[in-house]
């Protein structure tokens, strides 16, 4: 699909084959060289033609609904940037696997699943962050558990031993004093089973991502243990937009056009999330209601993107975490490490 502004191509057939399943549901550390007008990031008009550009996306992942929206309305080519949306696939490991084999130049992906391949030589950089949400640990009224510490002994399903809910909430259970492996049970189910297994008593929680999980809590009344926006990961970003390491060096204006135009439509999502999710929606046929994706969008935290010092202080975070729960090397250094593979390129 294509619009005067931007095009999508489709790069894999796992993100298309999961549209059978959805069937449920401040600007930190804004860097000074940017001109703002209003909730615009202004770089300034390019000194030639625009740059051809291919950003890797996961088109079911709706929280990635910004940039669809910013191709096709303009938002890139008001930076000087002809930009091509290449559909990844649904992984973090896809991501990669779209940078290193040159099918995209820069890709928007979680935070911790930039941060294994980085450590073990990867060459990107971590440019600018997006938005924080999107993943939330959930359980039903009935289980009577009110908190995190309330898992002790308890079975969290996900859809895959190592899915990015389990991750990141095996660090919010090590932060609540809680063995991430040793002290719950953790049980893989099919993704789009993931909701009948609470319905069935089958585990006591579940580790999902929006929209699905959002359009679980409005189904069956789920009560959310924790999220990706508060608790341990308050004011925290989650997805952020990395760059080929190569690209950067030869693109460097170009990229930070991306980064800019990036921004811009992620602040444009958090004052006008219904149109962003009519958009998402027509393109993409997800089987979600506009409303309700509109009320999904509005939960995030689209103005959360932090740059320069506020987003390498992120990554030193999230460096931290991932130790924590023995995803990372015991020898990395969070503070190095957090510098090395980020780039300022707003600063």
């Amino acid at each position: 699909m294509t619009s005067k502004s931007g095009s999508v191509s489709n790069g894999t057939s796992t993100a298309l084959s999961r549209r059978g399943i959805l069937k449920v549901a401040g600007a930190t550390g804004l860097a000074t060289s940017l001109g703002v007008i209003g909730k615009r990031f202004f770089i300034g008009s390019a000194a030639a033609a625009p740059v051809k550009v291919r950003l890797s996306w996961t088109e079911v992942a709706a929280c990635h609904s910004p940039v669809a929206f910013g191709a096709a309305k303009g938002f890139f080519q008001r930076q000087g940037v002809d930009i091509e949306l290449y559909n990844q696939g649904a992984t973090g490991q896809t991501l990669i696997q779209s940078l290193a084999t040159n099918k995209a130049d820069l890709g928007l992906g979680l935070v911790y699943d930039f941060l294994k391949p980085l450590e073990q030589g990867f060459d990107v950089k971590l440019v600018v962050g997006t938005h924080g949400g999107c993943q939330r640990l959930l359980t039903t009224p009935a289980s009577g558990i009110t908190d995190i510490k309330g898992l002790k002994g308890k079975t969290i399903a996900s859809w895959d031993v190592a899915s990015p809910p389990r991750v990141t909430f095996g660090v919010a259970l090590a932060k609540s004093g809680l063995d991430p492996e040793n002290d719950v049970t953790w049980k893989v189910f099919p993704f789009e089973l993931l909701g009948e297994v609470l319905k069935k008593g089958q585990a006591d929680a579940i580790g999902h991502m929006d929209p699905w999980a959002w359009g679980l809590i409005k189904e069956q009344n789920l009560v959310t243990l924790a999220e990706t926006s508060t608790g341990f990961f308050k004011d925290r970003v989650c997805c952020l937009l990395g760059a080929s390491g190569d690209f950067l060096k030869n693109n460097r204006d170009a990229v930070r056009r991306v980064a800019a135009a990036t921004l811009e439509v992620h602040e444009y999502t958090a004052s006008h999330p219904e149109e962003v999710a009519q958009y998402y929606v027509d393109l993409t046929k997800p089987g979600i209601s506009v409303a309700d994706l509109t009320e999904n969008l509005a939960a995030l935290r689209y103005h959360n993107h932090p740059v320069g010092e506020a987003l390498i202080e992120q990554i030193r975070l999230a460096t931290e975490d991932l130790k924590l729960v023995n995803l990372l090397e015991s020898d990395t250094d969070p503070a190095e490490f957090s510098r090395r593979i980020t780039d300022s390129i707003l600063s």
